[in-house]
């Protein structure tokens, strides 16, 4: 599986711990930043991460910022991408499977690494259910059109 994973400067520590342990696991993961505390801009490393997951250059991805919510926003304003902002390995599965979620979005500031890595591991241990998920799917990126 290939995973594009990014994280503006409040994100960098939980980006390190998680890439660390895909790769470790066999994952092909490809690093689009932010590597230092000098602040950047989330919505740009959203959009880059986006753009390879809609163009299909990755399975999904990973994004992560200090809460996760800037980084879910600016992700879901690319056309053809769901982001789910999770914060638990619940809604993490949920994701996947109802929403078929290509990227989750998570926060350093309000999830610990430990978590954070049983979010991961629960968003990638899922597949989409199809059916009547599928349909409702469709419903939603029904909306980009409006």
């Amino acid at each position: 599986m290939r995973i594009a994973i990014g994280s503006d400067h409040g994100g960098i520590n939980h980006k390190a711990y998680i890439k660390e342990y895909l790769t470790e696991n066999g994952f092909e993961v490809k690093d689009f930043g932010t590597d230092t505390p000098e602040s950047v801009d989330y919505p740009d490393i959203a959009k880059t991460v986006s753009l390879a997951v809609r163009d299909e250059d990755f399975d999904c991805g990973i994004l992560i910022c200090g809460t996760g919510i800037g980084m879910s926003i600016a992700a879901n304003k690319v056309r053809g991408i769901r982001a789910a902002h999770v914060t638990d390995t619940y809604s993490a599965k949920m994701a996947k499977q109802h929403n078929d979620a290509q990227i989750i979005c998570l926060g350093e500031r309000i999830t610990g690494p430990d978590l954070a890595l049983e979010i991961v591991k629960a968003y990638l241990g899922q597949t989409h259910l199809g059916g009547r998920h599928s349909r409702r799917v469709e419903k939603i990126m029904e909306i980009e059109s409006l």
